[in-house]
């Protein structure tokens, strides 16, 4: 069986791998349009501040590795610009020579992740503008950063808020410029609200509410023209999200989404036979709406990326789909969300309640608490958890994680009464901050 993966990163690689692991005649060759293979994007920020060595850290495994350990034909350099699926063959070109080539498949993946979107606007290609995706995008902002002393960030997501952290780190001074009236869109107002507080006491600026216009200079950037006003900058960072790398499938019969991610089945099969797709490319299944959704994350590409393989060497498995499960460092607080936030709720019509609260992650008694803002939702008659944001210090991701797995299993504020956490006074009270609060919602 030949084998054909298009993308060499966290889910064309977990898919090449069950390949491996489960037919022993596998012809794989994967097609990788730079020169790296599983590496961990979500890194990227703390190499910029030095925290992780250099991006060398960051690679799981080199296609050396694939080549000699594997047996798969790990290419590099090699952009795919067309997929004739009718008669199961995968075009591209050389990276940098421009030279045609071409592959034929018996089962196809698409693994291509997503690009950065970037502003469309007048002064784009100015020097000292980046995004950052890859690894040549992080060793671009390294060299280039150095002699900067000032950095705006366009945007307030993941990706902005590590990099205003590790900026600051590095003893830049930093602004974000945001066309909202807050960071972390993913989170509801009374929890957005105290990264601002701790975007503030690290002396970060935080522009709301205007609109980019223009990025201005002559060579370099200089400033950043908004609705509002012109504010000087050294350096320009732009994250204000991502975009499903498809646009050479748009005359593949491939049907896809009105963002442009691919369509799927539980199988991760599209809808040509023989051909899957996996990651940041795809839409995946929100068990929270029951329906297609897009947040893509390095933890539900490599699941994905699993399953597509599984299938595609004749294994029925099914993606479960995800609850939307993330967290975040940003300085000394940790921000944690999972399923849905209370704006989602409301545009889903469900009836519901919720409460925030502030509790302490372990024993009061105990020396070394930390205090975390709670906000759970609730469906109204049935009790069923929706969703959980958190914001604090220590024991964030332990409280985050039960919730995820609650929302998984669609348990109620009972059924969490009920669970058997662990307990200790250095890590926890004897009723976890999260069965305190829902004991009083009961």
């Amino acid at each position: 069986m030949k084998y054909v993966i298009i993308g060499g990163d966290a889910a064309g690689m977990s898919a090449a791998m069950e390949i491996y692991r489960h037919d022993e005649s596998a012809d794989i060759t994967t097609l990788e349009s730079g020169h790296n293979y599983s590496y961990g994007q979500c890194g990227l920020p703390y190499v910029i501040d030095g925290r992780v060595g250099s991006t060398e850290e960051v690679i799981s495994r080199t296609p050396q590795v694939f080549r000699d350990k594997y047996n798969i034909d790990a290419r590099t350099k090699h952009t795919v610009t067309h997929i004739d699926t009718a008669r199961q063959i995968v075009y591209g070109e050389m990276t940098d020579t421009r030279e045609a080539f071409s592959v034929q498949y018996d089962r196809l993946l698409i693994a291509t992740g997503a690009n950065a979107r970037r502003q469309k606007i007048d002064g784009r290609l100015l020097k000292g503008i980046r995004s950052l995706k890859t690894i040549p995008d992080a060793e671009s902002i390294i060299g280039e950063v150095k002699n900067v002393k000032h950095v705006t960030l366009i945007g307030g997501g993941y990706i902005s808020l590590e990099l205003v952290e590790a900026l600051t780190l590095l003893g830049k001074k930093v602004r974000i410029i945001l066309r909202s009236g807050q960071v972390a869109s993913f989170l509801d107002f009374e929890l957005a609200k105290k990264i601002h507080e701790e975007a503030y006491k690290h002396k970060v600026e935080i522009i709301f509410n205007e609109e980019i216009i223009r990025y201005v200079g002559e060579e370099w950037v200089q400033a950043v023209q908004t609705s509002k006003d012109r504010y000087a900058t050294d350096f320009v960072i732009e994250a204000i999200g991502v975009k499903p790398n498809t646009d050479f499938l748009q005359d593949s019969g491939i049907e896809l989404a009105d963002n442009g991610a691919i369509r799927v089945d539980p199988h991760m099969a599209t809808t040509i036979k023989y051909v899957y797709a996996a990651g940041d490319c795809a839409m995946h299944f929100n068990r929270m709406k029951q329906q297609a959704d897009y947040i893509p994350l390095g933890t539900t590409a490599n699941k994905q990326g699993r399953i597509a393989g599984l299938n595609m060497a004749g294994i029925n498995e099914t993606f479960a789909g995800i609850v939307g499960t993330s967290i975040l460092k940003f300085f000394d607080v940790t921000i944690g969300k999972t399923g849905l936030n209370e704006k989602e709720v409301k545009s889903l019509h469900f009836d519901y309640d919720l409460v925030i609260k502030e509790v302490t992650n372990i024993s009061s008694y105990y020396p070394g608490g930390e205090d975390m803002l709670v906000k759970l939702i609730w469906k109204k008659d049935s009790k069923r958890l929706l969703g959980m944001q958190i914001i604090g210090g220590a024991g964030v991701d332990k409280r985050i994680d039960v919730g995820a797995v609650a929302l998984f299993h669609r348990m109620t504020l009972r059924d969490m009464l009920d669970l058997d956490l662990s307990y200790a006074p250095p890590f926890n009270s004897v009723w976890d901050p999260l069965q305190k609060i829902v004991k009083q919602q009961l």
